[in-house]
């Protein structure tokens, strides 16, 4: 089955639409990312400043340590909100890319078939039999696709599970830290 120029020309186009679709999947991505940071970055530098002119308020080692385990909680707390942050810039732009690549791969199965298709009406008399194996193949290899896709599905379901999880416990051990490392006055 031979391509016509119309065709191969409607092709190369779905494919530069296709390319720069995810380049600029892949670019509000980092835009994203540097927006993060740079926040992150901004705030971290503003604690840092309330922190010290707190620090040189401090009278003796009692209020020192007090000051110091305050700290403990919100920096868990802001470190695992940021990793979240993260988490979710990176999962929602590889969602983003891995829809297109469905896409395509779905337009491929669909072509192939129809290709498929083709070929057995126009094959020779008594070839139902190869054209039969060439039809199992393709349903076969549609159906490993698609346990491939669930795989992969429920993995990054269960790697998101788990990020939440480390992310609570971290929270909550630093909870725990802070509120046993607060000298009580006595």
């Amino acid at each position: 089955m031979t391509l016509t120029p119309e065709q191969m020309l409607a092709s190369h186009k779905a494919h530069l639409e296709t390319l720069f679709g995810l380049t600029s999947k892949a670019f509000e991505g980092v835009e994203k990312l540097v927006e993060l940071n740079v926040t992150a970055s901004r705030a971290a530098l503003s604690e840092a400043a309330n922190h010290t002119q707190a620090m040189l308020s401090v009278k003796d080692a009692q209020e020192l340590l007090a000051l110091q385990a305050s700290m403990f909680q919100p920096l868990a707390e802001k470190t695992a909100a940021y990793s979240r942050h993260l988490y979710d810039i990176a999962s929602g732009t590889s969602t983003e890319i891995g829809k297109t690549f469905e896409a395509q791969a779905s337009e491929a199965q669909r072509n192939f078939s129809t290709m498929v298709d083709t070929a057995a009406r126009n094959a020779p008399a008594g070839s139902e039999t190869g054209v039969a194996v060439l039809r199992s193949a393709v349903s076969a290899a549609n159906t490993a696709y698609e346990s491939v896709q669930k795989a992969v599905k429920h993995a990054s379901d269960v790697a998101e599970a788990n990020f939440s999880a480390v992310a609570n416990t971290a929270t909550n051990a630093a909870k725990n830290a802070t509120a046993n490392a607060v000298p009580r006055k006595r």
